[in-house]
């Protein structure tokens, strides 16, 4: 079975089609590199675009979807397995243990929500796989900014950038997730207080 790289990405059809372009070749891409899709399941927006590219290209989808998504009629209906759960949580912890590495494409409340949780769990060393930002023409750099801050003001350690790769352009995902596997163990997330 191949490995599962888990997109989280924005669900709507409203924005700029260059990132439903990319969502789409990431799809294509993974394919060629031998990995399967886990995501959100839904066929509107970056979700759908990402699911389209791996169909099409040949490769395996699996969809974990809320019910109340799925009774909208948003499911990805062609997707080689289609998970239905009851809450937002259920899912991302199905597409979290299915994963074998995280990438965030540009997205909402709902995409930074389920990055941030990962990259959490990697702070607390529960999660040990690799976690990318596709940074598509600077959509992350502001929040990049604010972990630089976070840093500055020690909030956390210096070893938390580790917790993340930034990548470029779709190519670079698979760079950075490979180059993300041979980082070393992160310190300790707790600060000594005396």
């Amino acid at each position: 079975m191949s490995k599962l790289l888990c997109v989280y990405c924005s669900s709507s059809d409203r924005i700029d089609p260059k990132f439903a372009e990319a969502a789409e070749q990431l799809g294509r891409e993974l394919v060629a590199r031998g990995w399967g899709l886990v995501y959100g399941g839904g066929k509107t927006g970056l979700m759908g675009a990402v699911a389209r590219g791996t169909k099409a290209a040949g490769g395996r989808v699996v969809g974990v979807i809320p019910e109340f998504m799925k009774a909208r009629e948003l499911a990805f209906d062609e997707a080689d397995e289609l998970l239905t759960v009851i809450t937002m949580r259920e899912r991302k912890l199905l597409m979290e243990a299915r994963a074998d590495a995280f990438v965030a494409l540009p997205g909402g409340f709902g995409t930074l929500e389920e990055i941030m949780e990962i990259l959490t769990l990697r702070q607390l060393d529960v999660v040990k796989k690799p976690c990318v930002f596709y940074n598509q023409d600077g959509f992350y750099d502001d929040l990049i900014k604010l972990f630089e801050r976070m840093l500055a003001e020690k909030f956390f350690k210096p070893s938390n950038m580790d917790l993340f790769r930034v990548a470029t352009g779709v190519p670079d995902i698979f760079t950075q997730i490979e180059a993300a596997r041979g980082a070393p163990a992160v310190e300790s997330k707790w600060f000594q207080t005396r």
